[in-house]
């Protein structure tokens, strides 16, 4: 799975029940207007402020409704059984990668240790065709995946561990990881690597803020090299309105601006939802921008 792929969110209801409608209608959406694939219960769609039970109803609603080729799911915790269990939930459904954190509450993680966690994972999948993807995400987790660490569990079961999600927004790290490894499928966590993606041996981008900026986002990776500065700058500056500590709540809102329905402003603490005006302010700044958007 190559090219744009959007770290979905996931609309609850007032007592933090996933809300399996407006769920449904943005993954169709999402597909249907840019992205390659959807990245499920990420750190966007609040994955660790539910329980497993929850983790893997959502898993089963996003099969039901889309292409599971184009779908991978988080089922990284600190907990290794845990983990295991809903990779083995995942690949039950058809999910063809996960996305794993590493075992980020004990630390310091010596490289042997966090080497010796992944293969317990790689083990007790045993034939299981899941591939697993790292999350790499030190700003949540206190930790950054040794390089080094990438490489040997890539070198030890080749077919397993195929890719990364790299959130660290450190580009020296990513290009890194393509230098030792080529194989690797390494992504991005920002859109604005797309213009020269290929380039750096990127395999696209997996992004919280695609969930609003996709339609524009295909036009530059279609482009394939070609001039899209005027796009690329649009896309810079909607990700730049939406990004920072809120970014959850700003994507919250903004499904909800583009659907017209408020329930997706809900969001599980400790995040809490944008206020009236917050929400106004960011859609009206986001509309502003778009008047400058190339046709």
């Amino acid at each position: 799975m190559d090219g744009i792929i959007a770290a979905v969110p996931t609309p609850v209801d007032g007592t933090g029940a996933p809300l399996r409608d407006l769920f449904v209608e943005h993954c169709q959406w999402a597909l249907a207007n840019g992205c390659h694939g959807l990245n499920i219960l990420g750190s966007t769609g609040e994955a660790n402020s539910f329980d497993a039970a929850t983790r893997r109803e959502v898993m089963g609603w996003a099969v039901e409704v889309c292409p599971v080729d184009r779908l991978m799911v988080g089922t990284g915790t600190p907990s290794l059984a845990e983990t295991i269990a809903l990779t083995k939930a995942a690949d039950d459904l058809g999910y063809g990668v996960a996305l794993v954190l590493p075992p980020y509450y004990y630390k310091p993680a010596s490289e042997a240790g966090l080497i010796a966690w992944y293969m317990a994972l790689h083990e007790a999948l045993g034939p299981r065709k899941i591939q697993v993807f790292f999350y790499n995400f030190p700003q949540m987790t206190g930790l950054a995946i040794p390089i080094a660490v990438i490489a040997e569990l890539a070198r030890r079961a080749p077919s397993r561990f195929t890719g990364i999600k790299d959130s660290s927004g450190d580009l020296d790290y990513a290009r890194a990881l393509v230098a030792e490894n080529p194989a690797l499928r390494v992504f991005p966590s920002s859109e604005t690597v797309l213009p020269h993606a290929r380039k750096d041996g990127f395999a696209g981008c997996i992004s919280a803020t695609v969930n609003i900026t996709a339609p524009l986002c295909v036009q530059v990776w279609n482009a394939q090299g070609a001039a899209t500065d005027g796009v690329a700058d649009e896309i810079a500056r909607q990700r730049g309105a939406m990004a920072g500590p809120a970014l959850i709540p700003n994507i919250k809102a903004m499904v909800a601006a583009r659907t017209g329905d408020t329930r997706w402003r809900t969001t599980l603490p400790p995040f809490l939802p944008l206020s009236d005006t917050a929400a106004h302010d960011l859609e009206t700044a986001l509309q502003a921008q778009q008047q400058t958007e190339p046709t």
